[in-house]
């Protein structure tokens, strides 16, 4: 797909191809503006699906406010879900406390085989579930014996704690039942509905009857009254009442499950006027382990299926256990409460005529998790080891019936905890990009974006990436997948080293000129070693005669054998080279007691070796054009790339009272003229823009300011 980009951040317009189904490689130097493509082609697939991300976010400064300039993202209309991985991802999805990446589950285990295992199981057991589902009363239930246990409050040897809503209720006895001598006028108020909230205003309103003695709501007279108003805050506290009110609801809602002797007493303890007893603590507690138990009996059954059977070796013995033996609970042995069991009872009957193909089916679903579980945690190993890592991962079972990635540490026993505080940055990296790919094949986007993801590994650890990513069959190979990256290595060994292991690559160059983006491709033949490319610009005619020297000089450098033993210098030729870029008349040579100046002998041998590579060198001519400001000047304009403008600036700038001010672009003008940081294998600067546009401005800006 054509794609062109206008109006983001540093891009004013650009262009450049995507193709489907292939590793899409955009090769660019720092500045270039790969993170705002990254983010362009994001927010506009997200504000088309109705994301938060808005591609307004990317209005260069200079167009805010300008509708005619806005941000644009054209020829992605076919793209309907996109994956990218930057620094938002790895803060939202990996590292997670109970997890190395969210959702590990689901992209791990759960599949189609997985889900069609469950399906079978579950068919088996249906039956129970869905009658427990289409049983209104089981489910209130389950919820108000889960209500009237909670109500006890945390376990304590006492029976009911303290601070329990059941203890806050009834400690002092049912008031609400009981209304104190004196306040029997009040009995509709405290016994209706909203009792709770009557008493509160009461509360809230009695800060009010001290100002006057009239009543403060109707402005009667409250002057005898006001002792009995009182009364009302210090017999009652809204939420007791309210907790009372809960309470004796939820007893009442599951009087029918009750046995009839449990029933009375419990009407008793609910009735009570002083608070209750120890002996009906005692009786409580037995009621409330009842009650857990049976609560427990009826969510066992409803969640009865892989996950509650799998560590079972005999699925016929465990099935017993699901039924409800009443004889064990003397307190719920009501006519309702044997129906509600009855349900449960009949239906495991049922489920126990099938669990002989219900036990088969459970190891096979078990047999397919174990085989996930280790080609997965496998996969990942294999590359935590590759790389160097010490690291390597499991994937778990939660306890909830699902399946969690963890991390583990070759020297300790057990998970590690707090993942973030231990891993390094670029060993967070490295799992995240790993933890990324799985996830993405899971959830199968249209697009995946790999914002400069490399970089910042050491070269067997990239290799290593590269490898578990995009090389192997569970890996990002025939996705749609666009690597923005400034790191040249992972474009060496996938183009050039590795072909074969990399099919189907599409791979370019990107370069922003004063914002306008472009990109050229780059195939194999395109990535040469220098000696190569130096050699192919020297014997191409359209090379300039001063540039055919920058990369001869170059290529002396890096070939020539060193002669000088005591200075430990290159050849002859280098030097020739060396001194004409330095303006000298007559060209010296490094010697054991300082430089001295060349022998006529060494001159020729010299010119002659630069004459079999560039038959017309002669170093008088030359000289004569470095030394002229304003022909170097007029080459610098003429140079079509921003290498060799690089190289004739440096020249230029020769003998000139420190004409770069900056640091930074004086080193880096150094840098690029020697070797020592050149990669082995390089794409021709003559037709690759590899020096950024920023520092040939800076030429640009000192030539016109200082030698116009």
């Amino acid at each position: 797909m054509k794609i062109e980009i206008l109006n983001c951040n540093n891009i004013e317009q650009g262009t450049f191809e995507i193709r489907e189904n292939v590793l899409n490689i955009k090769y660019a130097i720092n500045g270039a503006g790969k993170s705002t493509l990254a983010k362009a082609i994001a927010f506009s697939v997200m504000n088309r699906l109705g994301n938060k991300k808005q591609l307004s976010e990317l209005t260069p400064f200079k167009y805010q406010g300008n509708a005619e300039r806005a941000p644009q993202v054209k020829g992605i209309e076919g793209i309907s879900s996109i994956r990218i991985f930057d620094e938002d991802y790895v803060n939202d999805f990996v590292f997670q406390p109970d997890e190395l990446l969210k959702g590990s589950f689901d992209i791990f285990i759960r599949g189609e085989d997985y889900e069609k295992g469950i399906q079978i199981i579950d068919k088996l057991v249906n039956e129970i579930k869905k009658l427990l589902a289409e049983d209104k009363d089981i489910e209130g239930l389950i919820r108000d014996l889960t209500e009237l246990s909670n109500g006890f409050g945390k376990p304590t040897q006492k029976g009911i704690h303290g601070s329990s809503p059941l203890s806050k209720a009834l400690k002092g006895g049912n008031k609400v039942a009981n209304i104190p001598v004196g306040l029997e006028d009040y009995k509709d108020f405290i016994q209706g509905a909203e009792n709770f909230k009557w008493i509160k205003w009461q509360m809230d309103g009695k800060a009010f009857i001290d100002i006057s003695e009239r009543c403060p709501y109707c402005v009667g007279d409250i002057s005898e009254k006001k002792g009995r108003i009182r009364r009302i805050s210090e017999e009652y506290d809204a939420k007791s009442v309210e907790n009372l009110n809960k309470m004796v609801e939820v007893f009442q809602r599951l009087n029918q499950y009750f046995s009839e002797s449990t029933r009375k007493k419990i009407d008793e303890f609910v009735e009570n006027t002083s608070g209750y007893t120890d002996d009906q603590v005692n009786f409580l507690r037995e009621v409330r382990d009842q009650i857990d138990r049976l609560r427990g009996k009826f969510s066992k059954a409803q969640s009865i299926g892989f996950h509650s059977l799998k560590d079972v070796d005999k699925v016929v013995e465990e099935l017993k256990s699901y039924c409800i033996d009443l004889g064990l609970f003397n307190h719920l042995q009501s006519e309702n409460t044997e129906s509600k069991a009855k349900v449960v009872n009949d239906s495991i009957d049922r489920i126990q005529e099938k669990a002989g193909e219900l036990q088969g089916n459970i190891n096979k679903q078990k047999i397919l998790i174990e085989k996930l579980v280790k080609e997965n945690s496998t996969e990942i190993n294999g590359f935590l080891r590759n790389a160097g890592y010490s690291y390597s991962v499991d994937i778990k079972p939660d306890g909830n019936g699902e399946y969690r990635l963890k991390l583990t540490h070759n020297d300790i026993d057990g998970e590690v905890s707090n993942v973030r505080t231990h891993l390094s940055y670029g060993e967070r990296n490295a799992f995240a990009l790993v933890l990324f790919m799985y996830d993405v094949l899971k959830k199968n986007p249209d697009l995946i974006v790999l914002d400069d993801p490399i970089s910042s590994f050491d070269k067997n650890k990239k290799y290593a990436i590269v490898d578990i990513l995009f090389r192997k069959g569970g890996s990002l190979r025939g996705k749609t997948v666009l690597l923005l990256t400034h790191d040249f290595e992972p474009v060496v060994d996938m183009v050039k080293h590795h072909s074969d292991r990399f099919e189907g690559l599409s791979t370019s160059f990107l370069e922003n000129t004063h914002g306008s983006l472009a990109e050229k491709g780059i195939v194999k033949a395109d990535i040469c070693s220098f000696i190569d490319i130096s050699n192919e610009n020297i014997r191409d005619a359209a090379t300039p005669l001063l540039s055919k020297l920058v990369y001869l000089r170059r290529l002396f450098e890096v070939t020539n054998e060193k002669v000088f033993e005591v200075t430990n210098e290159k050849g002859l030729d280098y030097h020739i080279i060396s001194n004409l870029f330095h303006k000298r008349e007559k060209p010296e040579i490094p010697g054991e007691n300082g430089k001295r100046e060349m022998t006529q002998y060494e001159i020729n041998e010299g010119n002659s070796k630069i004459k079999e590579k560039i038959a017309d060198f002669d170093y008088a001519k030359m000289l004569a054009t470095v030394k002229d400001d304003a022909k170097l000047i007029e080459l610098y304009e003429d140079a079509e790339n921003n290498y060799e403008k690089l190289h004739i600036f440096r020249i230029f700038c020769e003998g000139k009272p420190e004409p770069v001010e900056s640091d930074v672009i004086r080193k880096f003008i150094n840098e690029t003229f020697h070797i020592e940081n050149d990669y082995i294998y390089q794409i021709n600067p003559r037709k690759y823009q590899l020096v950024p546009q920023y520092v040939i401005d800076e030429c640009d800006r000192i030539i016109a300011s200082r030698f116009r």
